[in-house]
């Protein structure tokens, strides 16, 4: 039963409910999406180069199946903002479309406020929305506020709820100049600002988000990023983003889900990637004068070396006893030490799942 359904119950038998707050609290904090082994795999027809090979493939034809997703279990609760990180091909996309019903699965549970989302229920088609960044749900050749409209007859939004929305949304974004333009004639970033708005005028629940910045530069990126973040803040709405920038992540995201060769590979808070799966630091010294000592490269690898500045790569394990061994040969004006860039980090994560596809899921709390 939906929170706002127990409310009005409560409101209207109070005798019955002694602890309405308490409950709603407790509604509130239930999973909104529920996964259990949630697997996908598709068959691909394997063409041969050349028109023998073609008229042969007339009459046989070789497939290979290819397993976008391997059985992932996830929960996510009420209100959250989820990132889903990995290289192309790991199988973001493909669990957004099969909790928004796009597709089928192969196998395995999927749950989204208590619907299954392959069924294409009218009551969860109403509850949701999907924004894909690479395609437009908005009529190219109209303006953008007659797709609006559409949006409006489409989901059954009261005219005056309609106008309030759209207004609102409207400000938000600073848009209110484009809405009579062609949609065609706007630019990619104004087009994803119209975009977002089409798909927040029914008020979903929750959002599915796949790459909404990609393409854009930094000024649209960054405008984006804040309306999302005051907006999910101020409706509690529960968000599913997928990104290929870090930099969207770190802006909205405090939990992180990584997904590689179609397995979770980590479950967790973003800061906890580079605790568990860094194995380095980066030291940065400066020496006085305009010399650098030699012989620091027993110490770690030499990143760079612009004197008097050095930065040293150093593992984990010895960073204590190489900073004592430094600081016990060498005059040092300044030191400190840093963990590697995310972006490096996760780039390595890539490049393990590719060597151990069935690793396991790892998680840290968030």
């Amino acid at each position: 039963m939906a929170i706002i359904e127990i409310e009005g119950l409560a409101k209207s038998y109070p005798a019955a409910f002694p602890r309405r707050s308490a409950i709603l609290i407790i509604l509130s904090l239930m999973a909104i999406i529920e996964i259990e082994g949630l697997a996908k795999s598709y068959r691909v027809y394997q063409k041969q180069e050349g028109l023998l090979a073609s008229v042969k493939g007339l009459f046989r034809r070789a497939y290979r199946d290819v397993e976008a997703l391997r059985g992932i279990d996830l929960r996510v609760e009420s209100g959250e903002f989820v990132a889903f990180l990995g290289p192309n091909g790991a199988g973001k996309t493909t669990t957004l479309k099969l909790l928004s019903g796009v597709i089928n699965p192969t196998r395995g549970t999927a749950r989204v406020m208590g619907h299954i989302p392959w069924r294409r229920e009218n009551a969860y088609r109403r509850r949701f929305a999907l924004v894909m960044g690479q395609k437009n749900q908005l009529w190219w050749d109209l303006p953008a506020q007659e797709s609006f409209r559409l949006h409006q007859q489409i989901y059954c939004i009261e005219p005056a709820q309609f106008e309030r929305r759209r207004d609102e949304l409207v400000d938000l974004l600073g848009v209110g100049q484009l809405l009579a333009q062609p949609v065609r004639e706007l630019s990619l970033g104004e087009r994803m600002k119209m975009e977002l708005i089409a798909a927040l005028l029914h008020s979903p629940e929750v959002l599915f988000l796949d790459e909404p910045t990609i393409g854009l530069d930094v000024v649209a990126q960054h405008k984006i990023q804040q309306f999302l973040r005051y907006y999910q803040q101020q409706r509690k709405m529960t968000v599913l983003l997928t990104s290929h920038y870090m930099k969207d992540v770190a802006a909205l995201c405090r939990r992180v889900v990584i997904i590689a060769q179609g397995q979770m590979m980590y479950d967790g808070s973003l800061t906890g990637i580079i605790d568990r799966f860094s194995s380095h630091k980066i030291i940065t010294l400066v020496f006085p004068g305009d010399q650098v000592p030699k012989g620091l490269s027993q110490f770690g690898d030499v990143l760079e070396e612009q004197a008097p500045k050095v930065k040293l790569r150093v593992d984990r394990q010895v960073i204590a006893d190489s900073l004592a061994a430094i600081l016990a040969r060498h005059t040092i004006e300044d030191v400190s030490v840093e963990d590697p860039p995310l972006e490096e980090v996760i780039a390595e994560m890539f490049s393990l799942a590719s060597e151990q596809a069935g690793a396991a899921v790892v998680k840290s709390p968030v």
